[in-house]
């Protein structure tokens, strides 16, 4: 619902046009003929690579190890729990928004420097592709959201190559549908066993 309303009224003030990104990273390198094909890798696609890599580093460490990030864990085991030890839970679900909101906004910054341009509803597709790369690694696994993504990109890159680039999301939302059928867990996620 909010991510419809700020489209719709981002679109409303700023207009519909798409607006274009500066350039700052351009060129790359081009490996091949592989199967006929040449594989090219861009300076900027390395980049996003490398800050992804990091953030995803940084994060790990902070739920891992900062006393904040395990009061992170702790609310999302059991709120209430956490609450009668004392833990300010409110401080702890407001941080929570904080670094997902500032994660989102490194996330559309790469986005939109990668693709050039910038419209009210490039976050749209984006962000149910990021879903199926969480859901794909497993909920509440840092690593299995990041494994997930390469295998989502990965598996596009080759429906586009071989077939033609309009499956490309039709296999990525079956692979969804696939993994919640089969492994709702996701590859590095546990699933949960309730106790009776």
């Amino acid at each position: 619902g909010m991510s419809i309303f700020l489209q719709n009224y981002v679109r409303i003030a700023q207009g519909s046009r798409d607006i274009a990104m500066p350039s700052l990273i351009s060129g790359g390198w081009t490996f091949g003929p592989v199967d006929e094909f040449n594989v090219t890798l861009s300076y900027m696609q390395v980049v996003i690579f490398i800050i992804t890599f990091v953030t995803m580093t940084l994060l790990t460490l902070f739920i891992s190890k900062s006393r904040m990030g395990r009061a992170c864990r702790a609310c999302a085991e059991d709120l209430g729990m956490t609450r009668l030890l004392g833990i300010n839970t409110n401080q702890v679900i407001s941080l929570t928004f904080v670094i997902g909101a500032a994660l989102a906004a490194v996330a559309g910054v790469l986005l939109g420097l990668y693709y050039g341009v910038i419209n009210p509803y490039i976050g749209f597709l984006a962000g149910l592709k990021a879903f199926t790369a969480a859901v794909l690694g497993g909920i509440g696994s840092i690593p299995g959201a990041v494994l997930g993504g390469l295998i989502l990109g990965v598996t596009e890159a080759f429906t586009a190559g071989y077939f033609s680039s309009e499956y490309k999301d039709v296999v990525a939302f079956s692979l969804l549908v696939l993994i919640l059928l089969f492994r709702p867990s996701g590859i590095l996620g546990k699933p949960e066993v309730e106790k009776v």
